[in-house]
Parts: structure tokens; C-alpha cells; sequence
């Protein structure tokens, strides 16, 4: 890596050859190509120095001429960032919306709250509850299917103001909501709401404070599909249909699945050997470890510290830590929360994608506003291309 290569404000000629890896030829060629400023050395009357930034900038244009390929790829997999935004980021292992601390605004702020900020708006957007659609099949089917509607409801290719986009954005959220949970029609917070349909107003602060965290979390999987989507000119609908199929995946927002089954596992087996169990069987231990955040989940953190986790998740949390040195996600910390408050099957998958939603909007507004297509390249790895002479034959 070049930034741990200790590079000196002005080099020698011997040092500066052995960090570029070239001849002293070389070297003079970048000289008199202007590339690297030299002077003399005040030490010494016949030697020459060389300005170590200078050489410093040309190694790293090497290194990414050389890589570039790779470094395209990477940007892909919890890479470098490939675009800019305004709206969230993760910065010394916390997540910010817009500059303030997330979980320190979960502290006080509502679903509502996030959204008008997060989308920058001037009005704190209010997120109905209408009547779901009479659908046979599981609660995950009707809310792809309503969604699926709502996309295709929306004018494609019409654009819309700021504000109506907002509008549109809180009609959408409120429609994903009431077909996730079956919420009151009254004008509550969505949290209260969603406690109130669940009987667990006991415990609606707690749902309020992790709508909030969730609400975003910069450049996710989801959020990505849903500016693909919203990039093409496509409805805000379409972007949020998009950004749900993503978050269904196992890998996302179905990741809560695979924390039940590792828990099932060391309820079992009991909890050092199941988790020694799950780690010779797998490459990793669901619910723990996250990229983006090294010294652990800040979310996660906060919310496990609220309220006493049931046994198994605490022993769970103890014991991964001790043997493998990780500290549980959000994922594990909603797993938590629903068994703690009693919470009914598939809360806290419906908790998480609700909050996202506030996020996909964002992003989707954002970049419809940029009026940009993303439409980036592959690296075709395929069998050889037959030059023109071949193809003829």
C-alpha cells in the first residue's frame, strides 16, 4: 500500500530509485518530463534530492494504472465509495444521516422525524394506513404484491416536484407499513401504530428508537437497487419495489432467518458447541461481524443496552465474542427485541424493511434530482472474442 510506505519530503537518488523500482535513467526521464521537482542538496554541493510527494503521486497513479480492474471490482464488495451523496455515511465506526449521529438521534426522534431529514424536506411527512389488499398467501406476498401496484400506478417518466416526490414517498411507506402490520387508521406516529396493532404499547418507545436507526445505512444492497431503478427515469413506486426485492435476500434484510436458525442450533446442542458446530459447517456466524463496522455495531450497541436480551441471545453474544472475537449486528440485536417483547412472527423483518423504506426513498429522490443514469461497466471474463478475420471464416 502506498500511504504505509514512509516517504520523505525531499529523497536521494538511491532512495527515490528504490521506491519507484526503476533505474536512475528512469528517474531523470521523470525529471526532465517535469514529473518530479529536484533540487540540490544543501548538504551536499554535487548531490541532487527529489521532492518525495512527487514521487509519492507517481507511485500511486502506477499502482492504479496496474489495478484498475481490480479496483473497479472492489467497489462492489464493501469497497471504495463509488458516488457521492448527501444523505447517510459511516464514518469512525458510527452511522450519520445527514451529519448527526444516528443513534444519538434515535433518542428522542420519530420514523417521521428521520424521513423529513433524511429526505431534506421542509415538511415532517405523515405515513397513512390504508386497507390492505385481499390477497390469499403470506403477509411477504401481499406486500410485493401492493407494491408491485403502487408501481405500477406511478406515472413512468412524469416528473414531479420536490414536494409531490416527498408526498408520493409517504403515501408508498405508509402503503408498505399497513400491508406488513395491520395498523390503526388514526393520525399516532407510525411507532405507535405499529405497537398498538402488535398490543405492545409497553414497548412502543423501543420500536420507535429502532425505526429510527434503521432508517438508512449509506450505500446497502437495497438502496443501490432502488437509484439503479430510480436513475432509469422508472416510478418512485418501481425504486421501492426494487429495493425491497433486494432487501428480501438472505444475504440483507432476511439475514434476522439465519440468526434464528444459529440460535435454534446452540438451544440445542447447547452454546459453545453449537456455535463450534456452526463455524466448522459455515464461512461465518450470522448476526456477528460487520464490515462496516469493526469494533462492532453501534446500533446494535444501543438497542441491546435498552432492555435485558432473553438468555439464549445473551449467552449467544457472550460466547461468540470469547471464541471468535466478534460483536453482534443489528441483526441479532432485532432478534433480541422480538423475543424480549413478545413480538409476532416476522416482526422484526417488517421493523427493519419499514425503516429501510424511509431510506430507499431517499436515495431514490436524490437521485432522480441528479437527473444522472448509473449504468456501470463489466469485466468480461468470458470465452475469447473471435477477431473479425475468424468470424468471417
Amino acid at each position: 500500500m502506498i500511504d504505509s510506505i514512509n516517504v520523505k519530503s525531499w529523497m536521494t537518488q538511491e532512495e527515490a530509485c528504490e521506491a519507484l523500482g526503476v533505474r536512475k535513467q528512469t528517474l531523470y526521464a521523470y525529471v526532465s518530463r517535469g514529473q518530479i521537482e529536484v533540487r540540490g542538496d544543501p548538504e551536499h554541493v554535487n548531490r541532487n534530492l527529489y521532492r518525495g510527494s512527487d514521487i509519492a503521486e507517481l507511485m500511486k497513479r502506477r499502482s492504479l494504472g496496474r489495478a484498475r480492474k481490480n479496483i473497479a471490482a472492489s467497489t462492489m464488495a464493501w469497497g471504495v465509495p463509488i458516488f457521492n451523496t448527501r444523505i447517510s455515511t459511516i464514518a469512525r465506526g458510527r452511522l450519520f444521516y445527514r451529519g448527526k449521529d444516528a443513534v444519538q438521534f434515535a433518542a428522542t426522534a420519530t420514523l417521521e422525524n428521520a424521513a423529513q431529514l433524511l429526505w431534506e424536506s421542509s415538511r415532517e411527512p405523515r405515513f397513512p394506513s390504508v386497507a390492505p389488499m385481499a390477497l390469499a398467501g403470506s403477509v411477504r406476498a401481499r406486500v410485493f404484491a401492493a407494491m408491485g401496484v403502487a408501481a405500477a400506478e406511478c406515472g413512468i417518466g412524469e416528473t414531479l416536484s420536490f414536494d409531490a416526490l416527498c408526498d408520493e414517498g409517504a403515501a408508498l411507506i405508509g402503503r408498505l407499513a399497513s400491508h406488513l402490520v395491520a395498523l390503526p387508521a388514526n393520525g399516532d406516529p407510525l411507532h405507535a401504530r405499529i405497537a398498538a396493532a402488535w398490543g405492545v404499547e409497553d414497548h412502543a418507545d423501543l420500536l420507535r428508537r429502532v425505526l429510527v436507526m434503521l432508517a438508512d445505512q449509506e450505500l446497502s444492497s437495497s438502496a443501490f437497487a432502488a437509484r439503479v431503478t430510480a436513475s432509469t427515469g422508472a416510478s418512485l413506486g418501481a425504486s421501492v419495489l426494487a429495493g425491497l426485492a433486494a432487501f428480501s435476500g438472505p444475504m440483507h434484510g432476511n439475514a434476522i432467518v439465519r440468526v434464528r436458525d444459529l440460535l435454534d442450533e446452540t438451544r440445542q446442542a447447547g452454546t459453545e458447541a453449537g456455535v463450534r458446530q456452526w463455524i466448522s459447517r459455515h464461512e461465518s456466524l450470522p448476526g456477528f461481524g460487520h464490515e462496516l463496522y469493526p469494533q462492532g455495531d453501534p446500533r446494535a450497541a444501543d438497542l441491546l443496552s435498552l432492555f435485558e436480551p432473553p438468555e439464549g441471545v445473551r449467552n449467544l453474544i457472550e460466547c461468540v465474542e470469547r471464541i471468535a472475537g466478534k460483536k453482534p449486528t443489528i441483526d441479532v440485536a432485532l432478534v433480541a427485541l422480538e423475543r424480549r417483547c413478545a413480538l409476532p412472527e416476522g416482526a422484526a423483518f417488517a421493523l427493519f424493511c419499514i425503516a429501510r423504506s424511509v431510506g430507499w426513498i431517499a436515495h431514490s429522490i436524490e437521485q432522480k434530482t441528479s437527473g444522472s443514469l448509473l449504468r456501470p461497466r463489466a469485466h468480461y471474463v468470458g470465452p475469447a472474442i473471435a477477431d473479425e478475420d475468424e468470424a468471417a471464416d
